[in-house]
């Protein structure tokens, strides 16, 4: 007897981490979460400057209170741009334990990927409060990380945040970005 064939989807995502990384060890990593769809959402830029829509003053104060709930973060630069962030997160250790390897799937604790994780969900959850939306997703699955190996490296990426809403019209994050013209740095 011929069984029937079924189609099953399998998704491949690309993983951009580094294999074999403790993403919960001391370093200083250069992230960009995005918001889905890339909505402008959390303001404008107007005489190249990012003015803030009350979505964009959530996400700041959010980002700026993530070393309030992570005791080993610090944050250096970051940016809110209309539809994405860009920011630098510092991890200290300070004797912090870290999950043995038996622990439940998803980002270890301390780690960057709970730290962005929690980032996310409590400013998804302070917008859809705000606009009615409960549940709905505010922002793209993921996000861009790049380690910040030395000083030059973090030197170029701080110039990039800072100079960041001077250069929106020729961002890749821009609405009338061509695709696929990714400029970070």
């Amino acid at each position: 007897m011929r069984r029937p064939y079924v189609s099953i989807v399998i998704h491949h995502r690309h993983s951009t981490r580094l294999r074999d990384f403790d993403y919960s060890g001391v370093g200083a990593y250069f992230v960009t979460v995005c918001v889905g769809g890339h909505e402008c959402l959390f303001g404008q830029i107007a005489d190249c400057e990012m003015r803030l829509s009350g979505l964009g003053e959530i996400v700041q104060e959010c980002w700026s209170a993530i070393p309030d709930h992570f005791s080993t973060v610090e944050l250096a630069e970051f940016v809110v741009m209309p539809n994405h962030l860009h920011g630098v997160i510092v991890i200290h250790d300070v004797g912090a334990t870290h999950a043995s390897p038996s622990r439940r799937a998803g980002p270890a604790p301390l780690s960057l990927g709970a730290i962005i994780g929690s980032f996310k969900s409590a400013v998804a959850k302070r917008i859809n409060a705000m606009r009615g939306t409960t549940g709905a997703p505010v922002w793209q699955r993921n996000y861009y990380e790049h380690i910040i190996r030395n000083e030059a490296d973090y030197n170029r990426i701080a110039e990039y945040i800072e100079h960041n809403p001077m250069r929106w019209v020729e961002d890749s994050l821009h609405p009338d970005a061509a695709p696929a013209t990714d400029r970070r740095p």
